[in-house]
This record gives C-alpha cells, structure tokens and sequence, in this order.
C-alpha cells in the first residue's frame, strides 16, 4: 500500500514496441483457446476414463482378487499379474509401492483400475507421458492400450511422504 497517492497523469495509453506486444500476447491467446478442443478430440492429449466412488478397503479386495487369479510370478517379492487382453486390471497405490507388477501384450486392450489405500499419490508411466492423480475412495479406469514393449517405470510424482522416493513400480509388455 502506498503512502502517497500517485500522480493525476500517471496513465499512458501503449504505444510502439508494447502495442505490438500486447497484440501479439492476445492473439497467442486465442490461438491457444481454439487449440485446447483440437488437442483433447483429435490430439489425444487427454485421457477419456471413468471415476468411480469405492472404498479403499473394496479396491483392496477386488485387487488381491485380480492378483490371486492373474498371478505368474514376484518382482522383489511383489506379485506380477498377467490378465487377459481385453479384461480389467487393477493397479493400487500405498505408502510407498505400486501393487502389483503388470505383465501385458503389446497391442491389446486393457481397462486399467487406478486407486490408492491411504494418501494422495501421483501416476506417471515413464518414460511415456502419462500422468494421473491417483487418489483414497476413487476408481479411476483408463483404457489402455500399450504400442510398444519393454519395461516402463510407474513413478509416484506426487509427495506422499518419508518413502515417496522409493514409490516406483513396473509394468511389463511382451
């Protein structure tokens, strides 16, 4: 706040280098507006998925569910599923892991389930640009189909606490 009022004539319309400026941000700016529609319907930019309310303790059951039918094997003692194409799969999150190791086929669809069991953690399939919020009492289903195989990274790229640096998991695609 000032002390002092400022002075009647302080207001100079723009002129010169900075009429052209100020053109030139609004019309970026309505470039950018007509862009974001194309971007979402034909770019692809973001994900169309379905939220569904649930209870963390039900998004448990229907997950170990998935695990003991899907089960092929363990990754440092974490269970690696491998569903069949066309089914659901489930991916939870908790202090400070992914659960389980997804094993998938490149080419095939999958309705992927996203939830957490306690705090508010972050999606990102690297090293893709995929990148979700992962939160308690939410099923977030995403369709997904991988284009290429490898192993990719699952990162928790929101803060979740003491262990967030080790918050990483895997999904595999043959």
């Amino acid at each position: 706040m000032a002390l002092l009022a400022p002075p009647k004539d302080w207001y100079h319309p723009a002129a010169g280098a900075e009429r052209l400026w100020i053109g030139i941000a609004l019309v970026w700016c309505f470039v950018m507006s007509l862009m974001m529609p194309y971007w979402h319907f034909r770019g692809k930019q973001n994900a169309n998925g379905t939220t569904y309310t649930v209870t963390p303790k039900d998004y448990l059951e229907r997950t170990e569910k998935f695990v003991a039918a899907n089960k092929v094997g363990d990754l440092n003692g974490i269970p690696i599923v491998q569903p069949a194409p066309g089914t659901d799969i489930y991916l939870l999150g908790r202090m400070w892991n992914w659960y389980p190791v997804l094993k998938l086929q490149k080419g095939e669809t999958y309705r992927l389930h996203i939830s957490s069991m306690d705090l508010q953690h972050g999606f990102s399939l690297q090293p893709v640009n995929m990148n979700f919020q992962v939160v308690p009492g939410y099923d977030h289903v995403l369709t997904l189909t991988p284009t290429s195989s490898g192993e990719f990274t699952i990162v928790c790229n929101e803060f979740c606490g003491i262990g967030h640096s080790t918050m990483i998991g895997k999904m595999l695609v043959e």
